[in-house]
Protein backbone atom coordinates (compact mmCIF):
# COMPACT_ATOMS: atom_id res chain seq x y z
CA UNK A 1 0.00 0.00 0.00
CA UNK A 2 1.42 3.62 -0.93
CA UNK A 3 0.54 4.90 2.34
CA UNK A 4 2.98 3.52 4.90
CA UNK A 5 2.02 0.10 6.62
CA UNK A 6 3.07 2.34 9.89
CA UNK A 7 0.30 4.69 9.35
CA UNK A 8 -2.53 1.85 9.87
CA UNK A 9 -0.64 -0.27 12.77
CA UNK A 10 -0.26 3.25 14.85
CA UNK A 11 -3.94 4.23 14.29
CA UNK A 12 -5.02 0.68 15.40
CA UNK A 13 -2.58 0.88 18.33
CA UNK A 14 -4.48 3.57 19.51
CA UNK A 15 -7.81 2.73 19.17
CA UNK A 16 -10.00 -0.65 18.24
CA UNK A 17 -12.40 1.49 15.87
CA UNK A 18 -10.03 4.48 15.10
CA UNK A 19 -12.50 6.42 12.76
CA UNK A 20 -15.15 5.38 15.23
CA UNK A 21 -16.63 3.66 12.10
CA UNK A 22 -19.48 2.20 14.39
CA UNK A 23 -21.02 5.38 16.39
CA UNK A 24 -20.03 8.34 13.71
CA UNK A 25 -23.75 9.28 11.99
CA UNK A 26 -21.61 10.26 8.75
CA UNK A 27 -20.08 6.58 8.33
CA UNK A 28 -23.77 4.96 9.14
CA UNK A 29 -24.95 7.26 6.52
CA UNK A 30 -22.85 6.74 4.06
CA UNK A 31 -23.23 3.00 4.72
CA UNK A 32 -26.70 3.00 4.29
CA UNK A 33 -26.35 4.20 0.39
CA UNK A 34 -23.72 2.29 -0.18
CA UNK A 35 -26.02 -0.63 0.03
CA UNK A 36 -29.22 0.85 -1.34
CA UNK A 37 -26.66 1.70 -4.47
CA UNK A 38 -26.53 -2.20 -4.98
CA UNK A 39 -28.22 -2.83 -8.20
CA UNK A 40 -29.04 -6.63 -7.83
CA UNK A 41 -31.25 -7.93 -4.42
CA UNK A 42 -28.62 -10.62 -3.68
CA UNK A 43 -24.90 -11.94 -5.21
CA UNK A 44 -23.35 -14.98 -5.00
CA UNK A 45 -20.02 -14.13 -4.10
CA UNK A 46 -18.72 -10.73 -2.80
CA UNK A 47 -15.21 -9.49 -1.98
CA UNK A 48 -14.79 -6.29 0.58
CA UNK A 49 -11.03 -5.57 0.83
CA UNK A 50 -9.79 -2.89 3.99
CA UNK A 51 -13.17 -4.11 6.05
CA UNK A 52 -11.60 -2.64 9.18
CA UNK A 53 -13.80 -3.73 11.99
CA UNK A 54 -16.61 -5.16 9.94
CA UNK A 55 -18.83 -2.12 9.88
CA UNK A 56 -20.14 -2.12 6.74
CA UNK A 57 -19.17 -6.05 5.98
CA UNK A 58 -21.91 -6.39 8.33
CA UNK A 59 -24.44 -4.53 6.22
CA UNK A 60 -23.17 -6.17 3.46
CA UNK A 61 -23.63 -9.34 4.64
CA UNK A 62 -27.58 -9.33 4.61
CA UNK A 63 -27.17 -9.29 0.44
CA UNK A 64 -24.97 -12.13 0.23
CA UNK A 65 -24.55 -15.47 0.24
CA UNK A 66 -20.74 -15.40 0.59
CA UNK A 67 -18.74 -12.35 1.63
CA UNK A 68 -14.74 -12.69 1.95
CA UNK A 69 -13.95 -9.45 4.06
CA UNK A 70 -9.84 -8.34 4.13
CA UNK A 71 -7.53 -5.79 6.16
CA UNK A 72 -4.22 -5.97 6.45
CA UNK A 73 -3.76 -4.85 10.33
CA UNK A 74 -4.53 -8.29 12.61
CA UNK A 75 -6.46 -6.37 15.25
CA UNK A 76 -8.66 -5.16 12.67
CA UNK A 77 -9.31 -8.43 10.80
CA UNK A 78 -9.76 -9.87 14.61
CA UNK A 79 -12.50 -6.93 14.94
CA UNK A 80 -14.19 -7.86 12.18
CA UNK A 81 -14.60 -11.30 12.78
CA UNK A 82 -16.23 -10.65 16.13
CA UNK A 83 -18.04 -8.56 14.34
CA UNK A 84 -19.65 -11.03 11.90
CA UNK A 85 -19.21 -14.51 13.93
CA UNK A 86 -22.68 -14.93 13.84
CA UNK A 87 -22.61 -15.54 9.96
CA UNK A 88 -21.25 -18.20 8.75
CA UNK A 89 -21.34 -17.13 5.11
CA UNK A 90 -18.97 -14.17 6.15
CA UNK A 91 -15.29 -15.07 6.01
CA UNK A 92 -13.26 -12.96 7.12
CA UNK A 93 -8.97 -12.76 6.60
CA UNK A 94 -5.81 -10.82 7.05
CA UNK A 95 -4.77 -9.85 3.14
CA UNK A 96 -2.72 -7.02 1.60
CA UNK A 97 -3.77 -5.80 -1.79
CA UNK A 98 -2.77 -5.64 -4.44
CA UNK A 99 0.01 -8.24 -3.55
CA UNK A 100 -2.27 -10.97 -1.92
CA UNK A 101 -5.12 -11.33 -3.95
CA UNK A 102 -8.09 -13.74 -3.52
CA UNK A 103 -8.61 -16.68 -5.63
CA UNK A 104 -11.70 -17.08 -7.79
CA UNK A 105 -14.47 -14.37 -9.06
CA UNK A 106 -16.84 -12.21 -7.58
CA UNK A 107 -20.31 -10.90 -8.52
CA UNK A 108 -19.91 -7.83 -5.97
CA UNK A 109 -16.85 -6.00 -5.43
CA UNK A 110 -16.68 -3.16 -2.47
CA UNK A 111 -13.92 -0.72 -3.11
CA UNK A 112 -14.64 1.41 0.60
CA UNK A 113 -12.52 4.24 1.49
CA UNK A 114 -9.30 2.73 0.22
CA UNK A 115 -8.31 3.43 -3.23
CA UNK A 116 -6.70 7.07 -2.00
CA UNK A 117 -4.56 5.35 -0.11
CA UNK A 118 -2.72 4.21 -3.50
CA UNK A 119 -0.11 5.79 -5.69
CA UNK A 120 -0.35 5.45 -9.89
CA UNK A 121 1.32 2.37 -10.15
CA UNK A 122 -0.23 0.83 -6.68
CA UNK A 123 -3.93 2.17 -8.25
CA UNK A 124 -3.29 0.63 -11.52
CA UNK A 125 -2.52 -2.93 -9.93
CA UNK A 126 -5.70 -2.51 -7.84
CA UNK A 127 -7.84 -1.93 -10.54
CA UNK A 128 -6.71 -4.24 -12.66
CA UNK A 129 -6.99 -7.18 -10.12
CA UNK A 130 -10.46 -5.87 -9.49
CA UNK A 131 -11.89 -6.08 -13.12
CA UNK A 132 -10.06 -9.72 -13.59
CA UNK A 133 -11.73 -10.96 -10.45
CA UNK A 134 -15.43 -9.00 -11.49
CA UNK A 135 -17.36 -11.57 -13.21
CA UNK A 136 -19.57 -10.34 -16.10
CA UNK A 137 -22.89 -8.54 -15.10
CA UNK A 138 -21.41 -8.04 -11.53
CA UNK A 139 -21.45 -5.20 -9.65
CA UNK A 140 -18.43 -2.77 -8.10
CA UNK A 141 -18.72 -0.18 -6.07
CA UNK A 142 -16.38 2.41 -5.25
CA UNK A 143 -16.94 5.22 -2.15
CA UNK A 144 -13.91 7.98 -1.49
CA UNK A 145 -13.62 10.66 1.01
CA UNK A 146 -14.13 14.29 -0.61
CA UNK A 147 -11.59 16.05 1.59
CA UNK A 148 -7.82 16.51 1.74
CA UNK A 149 -5.85 14.54 3.57
CA UNK A 150 -2.25 14.22 3.96
CA UNK A 151 -2.10 10.53 3.80
CA UNK A 152 -4.03 10.42 0.99
CA UNK A 153 -2.78 10.22 -2.76
CA UNK A 154 -6.43 11.48 -4.06
CA UNK A 155 -9.52 12.87 -3.18
CA UNK A 156 -13.06 11.45 -4.16
CA UNK A 157 -13.23 14.19 -7.04
CA UNK A 158 -9.90 12.99 -8.65
CA UNK A 159 -10.78 9.19 -8.33
CA UNK A 160 -14.15 9.21 -9.89
CA UNK A 161 -12.82 10.06 -13.86
CA UNK A 162 -10.41 7.10 -12.87
CA UNK A 163 -12.91 4.75 -12.21
CA UNK A 164 -15.84 6.07 -14.95
CA UNK A 165 -12.73 5.43 -17.79
CA UNK A 166 -12.22 1.47 -16.35
CA UNK A 167 -12.89 -0.48 -19.73
CA UNK A 168 -15.94 -2.60 -19.40
CA UNK A 169 -17.53 -0.93 -17.16
CA UNK A 170 -21.32 1.01 -17.13
CA UNK A 171 -21.82 3.55 -14.74
CA UNK A 172 -25.42 2.94 -13.07
CA UNK A 173 -24.84 5.37 -9.97
CA UNK A 174 -22.71 8.74 -9.24
CA UNK A 175 -23.02 10.37 -6.12
CA UNK A 176 -21.35 13.58 -5.26
CA UNK A 177 -21.42 14.22 -1.46
CA UNK A 178 -20.15 17.01 0.02
CA UNK A 179 -17.82 14.86 2.08
CA UNK A 180 -18.04 11.25 -0.31
CA UNK A 181 -18.30 10.18 -4.02
CA UNK A 182 -20.25 6.84 -4.85
CA UNK A 183 -20.10 4.89 -7.95
CA UNK A 184 -21.88 2.05 -8.84
CA UNK A 185 -20.76 0.19 -11.99
CA UNK A 186 -22.44 -2.76 -14.08
CA UNK A 187 -19.11 -4.64 -15.11
CA UNK A 188 -20.21 -5.82 -19.13
CA UNK A 189 -21.00 -8.89 -20.61
CA UNK A 190 -18.21 -10.06 -23.50
CA UNK A 191 -20.58 -8.69 -26.03
CA UNK A 192 -20.23 -5.80 -24.27
CA UNK A 193 -23.94 -5.48 -23.17
CA UNK A 194 -24.69 -4.59 -19.51
CA UNK A 195 -27.48 -6.08 -17.50
CA UNK A 196 -30.87 -4.32 -16.88
CA UNK A 197 -31.15 -1.92 -14.41
CA UNK A 198 -33.07 -2.51 -11.38
CA UNK A 199 -36.21 -1.33 -13.16
CA UNK A 200 -36.29 -2.94 -15.67
CA UNK A 201 -35.10 -6.50 -14.24
CA UNK A 202 -39.29 -5.60 -12.23
CA UNK A 203 -40.49 -4.99 -16.13
CA UNK A 204 -40.87 -1.30 -15.24
CA UNK A 205 -38.92 -0.03 -18.16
Amino acid sequence: MSTPPGYFDALYAGAADPWDLAGRWYEQRKYALTVASLPRRRYRAAFEPGCSVGVLTARLADRCDHLLATDRVPSAVAGAAERTRALPHVEVRRLTIPDEWPDGTFDLVVLSEILYYFDDSALDDVLTRTLDSLEPGGTLVAVHWNHHVAEHRRTGGALAPVLAALPGLRLLTDLRDVDFTLQTFWRRHPDGSAPPSPAAQEGLV
